[in-house]
């Protein structure tokens, strides 16, 4: 990755936005490869996770629990506002030096960001197969980010459940496809 993580969670934040500028209502119930969320669910989830991001960058209150409503009436309002403050927030001078505390601890700056780019590019490219918009994935990010966690002993986030066991791409499978499959979820489906 030759971008800076600070420009890779930039682009991340615009391509999910863009996915997100498509999710009509009736789209909000569509499943999502993500196991048991449908697309209102992931987005709240993302949504909270870039509210949380930001306040602990910030030092702030992020007014909420990461799985509250977030939402509301307006989910590509509250995405774009979240995006903003995500975005701010990711900006300061200080960001890669702090310590972010995640619920399951404190990790340093540097890898509190690739997590962070992680959930915004992982749950952008789920929104995107559950809403028929693949064709809004960027796939050099996913590509990227695949050989990152494919190069790292990446079983120690398997353990505590919050990625599945990988399962097999299909043959010929773009890499957003992979970089999914690698993080279990099931695309058989999708």
């Amino acid at each position: 990755m030759t971008a800076s993580v600070i420009d890779q969670i930039d682009d991340a934040l615009d391509m999910t936005g863009a996915i997100v500028a498509t999710i009509t209502g009736d789209r909000l119930a569509a499943p999502t490869p993500c196991p048991g969320w449908d697309v209102r669910t992931e987005l709240n989830h993302l949504v909270g996770g870039m509210r949380v991001f930001a306040a602990e960058l910030t030092g702030t209150d992020p007014g909420g629990a990461h799985e509250d409503d977030w939402l509301g009436p307006g989910p590509q309002a509250a995405y774009a506002a979240a995006a903003e403050l995500d975005r701010a927030a990711w900006h300061r001078p200080d960001a890669l030096d702090t310590t972010v505390r995640l619920g399951f601890g404190e990790v340093p700056g540097p890898a509190a960001a690739l997590i962070h780019l992680t959930e915004v590019l992982v749950h952008g490219a789920d929104l995107a197969l559950a809403t028929g918009e693949e064709h809004l994935i960027a796939e050099e990010p996913c590509a990227a980010l695949l050989g990152i966690m494919r190069g790292m002993d990446f079983d120690a986030f398997r353990r505590p459940g919050m990625f599945g066991p990988a399962v097999p791409a299909q043959d010929g499978a773009p890499p957003h496809r992979m970089l999914l499959a690698f993080l279990g979820r099931d695309l058989n489906r999708n």
